[in-house]
């Protein structure tokens, strides 16, 4: 069992997985000092969430409050081109925003041990030591280093440079649309739902979330929509990743420098595409989001001293709706190892032992769910695509984690 003295953690990477790690290192005694690159308050661009059971368990054992965490869905619908109920399912789920879990965590946290503006240029590793070297020369020595820094993890190069985010073959435009700004009718059969449709070879969905300062009133609340749509890495996406002076941006494209043609072309697809209530919805899109989809998968989360969580380890594709549920368990399960071996290298290595096998199995489920949307595909992915694309496989297996305790 652990040891009496005081340990020390460094945490890099102040967003989801970073704050569940710090919240229980803490809470097992651990003294832990959070740094993130970013030196403002971090935001989740639009973002909405399904809160899975295990994560509301999770943040209910930090003792945080998850009465008010977000809007109640009771049901699942698909649209068909026409309009036409096609299938409906009795699903509960609590649909939340990004930025409301984000603020439950960070509240939580000790703010004199959040440290912004802080960003790791490398590691180095001793013995008994790791100190963490940050890009305007501080250095801080710590008995654990965590990386929590998302897809592009300085962390996760260090310890692993050959792996990296790779793009699946399509992306999602995303929006989070004002209740207020319904229309009555639309509101009537689209806003307490979550809400399909399946255009060929694509996927649209919607459902509702809290409004700003994470207001669930009826008529303040915001719905959520992604819009998948193939795009081939060379042509497709790299068009969309360029904005008006003819600048490429690698990874994503900041929201305001998405030129106008390309918002054009999603009003005008939507026409083509949707059902009428759906074209409706993409009408009150002024300034969407473009996501494109990665696949990220390590082979190892522990390097002596050193353990990587989240999605500087793993990236899912979202339509397994585990990203914040993921870097939830990572947390749980590093914290457990350390409360039950004082000897760090052997607890992380028991660590990744518990959480390697239950990530990849998320990935390689996720990327069966969106086989079918990719720009291209394998016999293999073909054959997914056939087995996961018909609508009583998109309404059931969409953002559920069944498929972990099949």
């Amino acid at each position: 069992m652990p040891g009496t003295r005081d340990r020390r953690a460094v945490i890099i990477g102040g967003s989801m997985s970073g704050l569940l790690s710090g919240l229980l290192l803490r809470r097992s005694g651990w003294n832990v000092d959070i740094y993130e690159r970013v030196d403002t308050e971090l935001s989740g661009r639009g973002a909405g969430i399904v809160a899975q059971p295990e994560l509301i368990q999770r943040l209910q054992g930090i003792g945080l409050p998850t009465e008010t965490l977000g809007v109640h869905i009771a049901s699942r619908k698909i649209l068909d081109r026409q309009g036409r109920l096609a299938e409906q399912i009795d699903c509960p789920q609590v649909a939340t925003a990004w930025e409301r879990v984000y603020r439950l965590l960070r509240d939580a946290f000790p703010a004199e041990h959040y440290h912004r503006g802080r960003g790791l240029s490398h590691f180095t590793q001793a013995l008994e030591t790791v100190t963490a070297h940050f890009s305007n020369g501080e250095t801080i020595t710590a008995d654990l280093l965590v990386g929590a820094d998302g897809i592009r993890s300085t962390v996760r190069q260090q310890c692993l440079p050959d792996i990296g985010p790779r793009y699946v073959g399509y992306s999602a435009w995303r929006a989070l649309i004002h209740e207020s700004d319904f229309p009555p009718e639309v509101h009537r059969e689209l806003f307490e739902h979550m809400a399909f449709g399946l255009p060929p070879g694509e996927q649209f969905l919607g459902y509702p979330v809290a409004g700003p300062d994470n207001d669930t009133r009826p008529g303040y609340r915001r719905y959520n929509v992604i819009w998948y749509r193939p795009a081939d890495e060379a042509t497709k996406l790299r068009w969309l990743l360029t904005d008006d002076r003819g600048v490429t941006h690698a990874i994503s494209i900041p929201p305001p420098l998405i030129r106008r043609e390309a918002i054009a072309e999603i009003h005008d697809a939507a026409e083509r595409l949707l059902a009428p209530q759906f074209r409706q919805v993409v009408g009150l899109i002024k300034e969407p989001i473009l996501q494109p989809i990665y696949d990220l998968e390590s082979p190892r989360m522990a390097f002596g001293r050193v353990a990587i969580v989240g999605d500087a380890a793993f990236v899912a594709r979202p339509h397994v709706g585990a990203g914040v549920s993921k870097a939830s368990d990572d947390a749980a399960a590093l914290t457990e190892a350390l409360q039950k071996d004082d000897d760090v290298p052997r607890a992380l290595q028991a660590f990744e032992a518990a959480r390697l096998d239950e990530n990849h199995r998320i990935i390689n489920y996720a990327r069966h769910l969106g086989a079918y949307l990719q720009a291209t595909r394998t016999e293999e992915e073909q054959a997914r695509a056939g087995r996961h694309s018909t609508n009583k496989a998109v309404i059931k297996e969409t953002a559920t984690l069944d498929f972990l305790y099949a």
